[in-house]
């Protein structure tokens, strides 16, 4: 039978070997600082939505060991000693997380979560907050760009079925409503989100009926406010779509047609099918019927349909943004930033041939800068915490490694992006409800200009660091 769950234990066994490590070298209380960052925006798109935060907050703050765990990992005796044991037992995390809220958009090499905590806690906790963030980003970032290829049509995530298990299913339809879709299939989601759960009906249904008109007729009287009927099952043109016109207009005539009806296509030629669908609706003077659509759609066949005319006002997408099919991983990395070790700070970066893969030192903080005139947003700067910039001032920015290629700003103004969430282990952020969370990523795209949210060859969005910043990265790398 499978073991209970334990969210805790839900870590690479190395991050226990180090814990182990810290405790018998008296280390455990050293104060790092970790980034959790992205190298790459995903789908080779220019952006990225960040998502997950709230299951990190509950993660830090109800993590802890059972004597159940401690049993568990007593089999690893004696490479985890008694000492290491005990202090799980009592483990809790009382640093402090930063963090830049959901639904924002983020970019590569920022910071998107800073924690500052005891070492052995900030390494304890890693893997959990890369899995986190890690997917619930990408889905995100896949469900925008369907939203966006969509042009104002609703957008329905229907890939439960082909997730990666219930919970990629669950925590994917959250993130996939924070990038802007208008609901999901999954009833579980419910739990998570404020909105009720949408779906039709199978081909299945219709099968088990002796013809498809009884199959509607029947889905029809059990489901009057749910009345999308399914209309490829046999043949749409020659037999679905009369038997759903041959319905309608009998629930018309009956004063029993609900105010939102209409069909769903989920194979074919969607843009030829659609065109013809629309026309049989209308001459039967079902002009309010919404026809919808489904079957292994992504941006790209959105977009393409919507080029070629399709008439189809609604969209399920299942497969490709569940799964984020054409990039199934987004490679969030968590990286120390500064340690103190009795009384000392020392800044540390990890060196890399690939410049793309050397790290930022030290403790920041990330600031976008936005055109006072326009309120689009122009570049990101990493800086030193400390830092202050007068808004008053020119500001000179540069490329963090074509340094000759520099902007000097005028009319501009900052935003700090990273804010408090934990401090001392408490919870001192007001978490936002998904719908606000949306709405949030709908106000970020508008600061956006189209070049950096375009699917093909997207402008880089710059995000440089700040003159101290990269004077102490560069004197590092020559020490």
């Amino acid at each position: 039978m499978y073991h209970n769950r334990s969210v805790q234990l839900s870590t690479d066994y190395y991050q226990l070997s180090m814990g182990n490590v810290y405790i018998s070298d008296d280390k455990k209380d050293d104060i790092a600082v970790f980034d959790l960052f992205i190298r790459k925006n995903p789908f080779k798109g220019g952006y990225t939505v960040c998502a997950g935060l709230e299951q990190v907050i509950s993660y830090l703050t109800n993590i802890h060991f059972t004597e159940e765990d401690i049993e568990l990992l007593k089999k690893h005796h004696p490479e985890f000693s008694e000492e290491f044991l005990e202090y799980l037992r009592n483990f809790k995390f009382t640093g402090e997380l930063y963090a830049i809220p959901e639904g924002t958009i983020v970019f590569p090499q920022e910071p998107i979560l800073r924690v500052k905590a005891p070492l052995i806690q900030a390494q304890i906790i890693e893997t959990t907050l890369l899995t986190i963030v890690n997917h619930q980003t990408l889905i995100a970032t896949k469900a925008s760009r369907i939203v966006q290829a969509a042009g104002g049509d609703p957008v329905l995530e229907f890939g439960l079925r082909r997730a990666h298990g219930t919970e990629a299913g669950l925590y994917g339809a959250r993130a996939a409503i924070i990038g802007g879709c208008a609901g999901s299939s999954n009833v579980e989601s419910e739990y998570l989100v404020d909105m009720p759960s949408k779906g039709t009906m199978s081909h299945s249904f219709i099968l088990s009926y002796d013809d498809e008109y009884e199959a509607f007729e029947k889905f029809s009287e059990h489901n009057p406010d749910n009345l999308t009927l399914l209309v490829d099952t046999y043949n749409t043109l020659e037999s679905g779509m009369p038997n759903a016109i041959k319905l309608f207009t009998k629930l018309k005539g009956e004063n029993k047609l609900p105010k939102i009806y209409g069909i769903r296509l989920d194979s074919g030629d969607l843009a030829y099918l659609s065109k013809e669908c629309r026309k049989m609706l209308d001459k039967a003077g079902l002009q309010e019927a919404v026809i919808s659509a489904s079957s292994d759609l992504d941006e790209y066949l959105v977009r393409d349909l919507k080029l070629q005319g399709a008439k189809i006002s609604l969209w399920g997408i299942g497969t490709k943004l569940i799964t984020a099919y054409d990039q199934p991983a987004l490679g969030a990395v968590y990286k120390m930033s500064q340690i103190e070790h009795n009384g000392q700070v020392m800044n540390k970066l990890k060196i890399s041939n690939d410049p793309g893969k050397i790290t930022n030192p030290a403790y920041k903080k990330v600031a976008r800068i936005y055109d006072k005139a326009s309120n689009k947003a122009l570049a990101d700067l990493i800086m030193l915490d400390d830092e202050i910039i007068d808004e008053t001032q020119p500001l000179t920015i540069f490329h963090p490694v074509y340094t000759w290629k520099k902007t000097v700003l005028t009319n501009y103004r900052l935003k700090d992006l990273l804010v408090p969430i934990i401090i001392d282990g408490k919870l001192v952020y007001d978490k936002p409800c998904v719908k606000e969370i949306q709405s949030h990523l709908k106000d970020e795209l508008n600061t956006m200009w189209t070049a950096i949210t375009r699917f093909t060859n997207p402008h880089e969005y710059h995000v440089d660091l700040s003159q101290k910043l990269w004077t102490l990265k560069n004197d590092l790398l020559n020490a």
